[in-house]
């Protein structure tokens, strides 16, 4: 499908802007400031507003977009599939508010198939989304009548995607039970290491870890390692970020978590601003990794394909079947969809209906 839809050209428009203004992952200027004047204030309210997305994130997911809106990367993804919806309908995206522009993906899908986006934002993110979106319409002035917020009850739509916890995911799938939707829920990055991890490839796995604070899905929360692992050369890694325990928000967490753990007797690795414990669990707390020891590679793909519905991707070496490579947890493809569910092919369906 290379696609007719206006907003098309409006996208790459959008990521020759956000290049031009922020530069790649391979130009990093000094200061990020649009040619008018908006993206340093801007990004300054965006950090009032939710101290999470402080300016580096928030640049760190602009460059992303930037890289992923160009020719070749929306043609290599659209090519899959074979043409536009006939029937645009409306659809509500019910937005998480984890990382900066978590939603972008829905709302690209949204359009780029034909359809209406109606948003709702999370209430700790309503600027820097709608700030990309206007710049759409200014580039395609009817996208004005297609991409909508709203801060209230959700109306008038024929289709919902929503993000959100396990409990919310009940909720969800309960509430619009009636309408077409796609309902998310909690997943998590991991990473497996097999011990002749180079240090670039551990730096890269440092980045996973520590961008975005561990606060992404796609944020390496677990590790599997062989028995009597090595940690030192991962330490030696992670100090890079040791200024993370400066963010407030972050070192909270950082403190909570070893509080409860030494008052609980646990056993932990401590580096000063990150703990590293054993756990069987995938999802760990801020300011803390957890860690799993494995016999065979063969024992291990078995257990990560019974724990698939809990993973959003998984990190490794290329002897690891699946993996993608170390530091680009946070960079996927555009073909790569939360939770494994075709956006795409969901959106043309209802719209071909």
């Amino acid at each position: 499908m290379r696609t007719k839809d206006p907003s098309y050209r409006a996208i790459l428009e959008l990521g020759t802007f956000l290049r031009n203004t922020v530069g790649s992952d391979q130009d990093i200027p000094p200061a990020a400031l649009s040619p008018d004047g908006q993206l340093g204030p801007l990004l300054d309210r965006v950090y009032q507003q939710n101290r999470w997305f402080t300016p580096e994130s928030c640049l760190f997911a602009l460059r992303y977009w930037g890289e992923m809106l160009r020719e070749r990367a929306l043609d290599s993804w659209l090519a899959q599939y074979a043409d536009t919806g006939r029937h645009p309908k409306k659809v509500a995206l019910i937005l998480a508010g984890n990382i900066p522009l978590v939603g972008l993906h829905d709302v690209l899908c949204v359009l780029l198939t034909g359809n209406q986006a109606l948003i709702k934002c999370a209430s700790n993110d309503r600027l820097l989304l709608p700030f990309l979106t206007d710049k759409l319409a200014g580039y395609e002035p009817g996208l004005n009548e297609r991409i909508h917020y709203t801060d209230g009850t959700l109306k008038g739509y024929d289709a919902v995607i929503a993000t959100g916890s396990n409990n919310t995911s009940r909720y969800f799938e309960y509430y619009f039970s009636g309408k077409p939707h796609i309902i998310r829920r909690n997943r998590h990055g991991i990473a497996v290491l097999n011990g002749a991890e180079s240090p670039t490839e551990l730096q890269g796995l440092a980045t996973d870890i520590f961008g975005y604070f561990g606060l992404g899905c796609r944020s390496v929360s677990k590790l599997f390692v062989p028995k009597s692992f090595d940690f030192d050369p991962v330490f030696e890694a992670f100090f890079a970020f040791k200024e993370v325990v400066n963010h407030q928000k972050y070192a909270n967490n950082y403190d909570y978590n070893k509080a409860v753990y030494l008052m609980s007797g646990s056993q932990m690795l401590d580096n000063g601003f990150l703990l590293l414990k054993e756990d069987s669990g995938y999802g760990s707390p801020i300011g803390t990794l957890f860690y799993e020891t494995y016999d065979s590679r063969e024992a291990l793909q078995s257990k990560l394909a019974e724990a698939e519905d809990q993973l959003q991707c998984v990190v490794g070496g290329s002897w690891l079947d699946g993996s993608i490579p170390f530091g680009k947890a946070q960079w996927p493809e555009l073909s790569n969809y939360a939770d494994g569910v075709d956006t795409v092919e969901f959106l043309l369906k209802i719209s071909n209906d």
